[in-house]
């Protein structure tokens, strides 16, 4: 491919470097793009990528190992389309992902990233981990599999395989248990949503992933959807529409928030504890989705809700994203983006740091673990937040 061949080549230019896509919506630092804040190098920054991306294209320079790093270490936050000032904007997150499908199609691709691809192909999961054993979350908790209730409950790949993801996806389906919603679930038969594929430049396994997802909702009747993860939610909505996939589609706190609402879920049992919330990227900049979370702590008898200096479209991402809850370029320092965070929730004098993301969970849990500070900050999921105010142990 060249410049010329490139979908983007007519627009890449006119990024200058002006650094907007660095900075928070309320311009408190220029640390909000988190690779930048990981490296603090002009080029893992949003305008510095498109600068090698288009030196790549051009044959200015030669791939590399660097380079494919570079690239691949954009978690596709949106923070930089969300603060870029100029027309193009749109388009900045799918310049970096079409520059990853080039490099898929060439074979060069980070090893972490060719791991993911290839796990996700095999076992339909980035971890490898057999098909046979992704129900194996929902043992001795009575939920069902789906055949034709009203919701589909999607649990997706951190839900399904990672502990404390695991932990997360009972939980919740504990708490859709106690509200008496109609719901199932897939188990074994559930494959990747393919949100994370996507955002890596893996378009081919991507449309595979959504037509067989797509087909199997359609097969079995589904027409509501409920997801634990954001991720799930935003491909689900966004893009299988475009394989003829219409579904109703929900992120779990959006259920809640109703429930609670109308009075179908009690929690007049209370969580009493000083609360901050973390905005995951796929339900804020993505979906623009801030009120239900936040609706749902306030809803809850004992929580005191207070903002981090960075919320909602400024908020600074976790670093999860793109794949890299598991590929992990933004790692191993404590400038990487979780263990900043994590420091700003202990700022506001928070003693729970509440997520409504299994990625976001596992990336700053262990980032308060990195951090030492387990004896101050919790990070727990708002469906255990809500669980417990249910009475669910």
């Amino acid at each position: 491919m060249t410049l010329t061949d490139y979908k983007y080549g007519d627009v890449i230019h006119r990024c200058f470097r002006c650094g907007y896509c660095k900075f928070p919506i309320n311009w408190m630092d220029v640390n909000n793009c988190p690779a930048y804040a990981r490296f603090r190098m002009e080029t893992y920054s949003c305008g510095g990528r498109l600068w090698l991306t288009r030196a790549w294209l051009e044959g200015e320079i030669e791939w590399s190992d660097h380079l494919a790093d570079i690239l691949y270490s954009c978690t596709a936050c949106k923070n930089c389309e969300v603060k870029c000032p100029l027309s193009f904007n749109i388009d900045i997150l799918n310049m970096m992902i079409a520059a990853k499908g080039e490099m898929v199609e060439r074979g060069e691709v980070p090893s972490p990233v060719k791991e993911f691809l290839e796990n996700i192909q095999r076992q339909g999961n980035p971890y490898g981990t057999s098909r046979a054993k992704r129900g194996e979350w929902m043992e001795g908790t009575g939920i069902e599999a789906y055949q034709g209730q009203e919701f589909l409950y999607y649990v997706g790949c951190v839900g399904s395989y990672d502990t404390r993801g695991q932990e997360t996806a009972r939980i919740l389906g504990k708490v859709l248990q106690k509200a008496g919603v109609s719901f199932g679930v897939l188990g074994n038969d559930e494959n990747c949503d393919g949100n994370e594929v996507k955002n890596l430049g893996e378009e081919t396994l991507f449309e595979m992933l959504a037509e067989e997802n797509v087909a199997q909702f359609q097969g079995l009747g589904v027409q509501k959807i409920v997801t634990l993860s954001p991720h799930s939610y935003n491909t689900m909505k966004n893009d299988y529409p475009g394989f003829n996939g219409e579904f109703e589609v929900s992120h779990y706190t959006q259920l809640l928030q109703g429930l609670i609402r109308d009075g179908g879920l009690d929690v007049s049992g209370g969580y009493n504890a000083t609360v901050t919330y973390h905005d995951p990227c796929f339900l804020g900049r993505w979906n623009e989705e801030y009120n239900a979370p936040r609706a749902v702590l306030k809803s809850t008898p004992g929580v005191q809700l207070v903002e981090m200096a960075r919320n909602k479209d400024g908020a600074l991402c976790c670093g999860g994203g793109g794949g890299n809850f598991y590929i992990d370029l933004l790692g191993g320092s404590a400038d990487s983006p979780a263990r900043r965070r994590v420091r700003e929730a202990c700022e506001t004098g928070a003693n729970v740091l509440a997520v409504a993301c299994p990625n976001c969970l596992t990336m700053l849990e262990d980032a308060v673990k990195a951090e030492g500070l387990e004896d101050k900050l919790a990070v727990k999921d708002i469906a255990e937040i809500v669980g417990e105010a249910c009475g669910i142990k």
